[in-house]
């Protein structure tokens, strides 16, 4: 997949990608690091691999640190961003990736806690180091964003309402975004091959892959839907701030 961002074109732009060292978040990290960004790497438990990808980008001449942090844990996040703010003084470009749920493991409630509790309180540890003219990515799904109107997969469900949740209460701070200059912008994707959720829906629920892919036609991989957050991140934000990846057939409503 060719990088949609022209080379230099984010010259000394700061950007962190939380859920970066890995899939989705870690080739959207090197995209913004290929065009000149100087890029957080953040983990939560594979601090390995973020430490590799951290080392590509600088080898290739690029700027990157790695943030380990809990996104659950307010303390952890916090620390994070005091990390971020001694190392680049700020940031222009936030993509909110992180997401779960589906976990073996976990607390009944973990996935609320993750995919809304936590994203509010990222975006409002944020906010202080995200100047005029700064974005906002949100990262979802189709059957997380068109959850109140389209049933999905029970498997799923939990999963998808929770995120929902969460960027319903990420948009209601949407009018004190802008009054700073911060675009916010949420990409919902159908299911992309290739990532961890569809693997874990495709053991819970086989041939959902199959059939969700018939049903669209084709489905994006995880290097093309980076490509799509990316330049969500730097063209206009779109109406309603949302910008679809893949084919809605099937979805109504927003």
């Amino acid at each position: 997949m060719t990088n949609p961002l022209a080379a230099g074109s984010l010259e000394g732009k700061r950007v962190l990608v939380t859920g970066s060292s890995r899939g989705i978040g870690a080739d959207t990290v090197g995209y913004f690091a290929e065009a000149g960004a100087r890029v957080v790497i953040n983990y939560r438990n594979k601090e390995g691999r973020a430490h590799k990808l951290a080392e590509a980008i600088r080898t290739a001449g690029g700027e990157a640190i790695t943030v380990g942090a809990d996104l659950t844990d307010p303390a952890s996040v916090a620390a994070m961003f005091a990390t971020i703010r001694a190392e680049f003084g700020g940031l222009d470009i936030l993509v909110m990736n992180a997401s779960g749920g589906m976990e073996s493991g976990m607390a009944e409630n973990y996935a609320m806690k993750l995919n809304r509790d936590a994203q509010v309180n990222l975006l409002t540890d944020a906010i202080p180091l995200l100047g005029d003219d700064s974005r906002v990515v949100f990262v979802t799904s189709h059957q997380a964003h068109f959850i109140k109107t389209t049933p999905t997969m029970p498997e799923y469900e939990p999963v998808a309402r929770s995120k929902r949740a969460g960027e319903d209460a990420l948009r209601a701070v949407i009018p004190q975004l802008e009054e700073s200059g911060i675009g916010f912008v949420v990409v919902s994707g159908d299911m992309i091959e290739g990532t961890i959720t569809a693997t874990l829906l495709e053991r819970s629920n086989p041939g959902a892959l199959s059939a969700r892919k018939e049903a669209a036609g084709r489905l994006y991989n995880v290097s093309e839907f980076a490509a799509e957050i990316v330049a969500a991140a730097v063209e206009p934000v779109p109406v309603g701030n949302t910008r679809y990846v893949g084919d809605t057939t099937g979805f109504t409503g927003e």
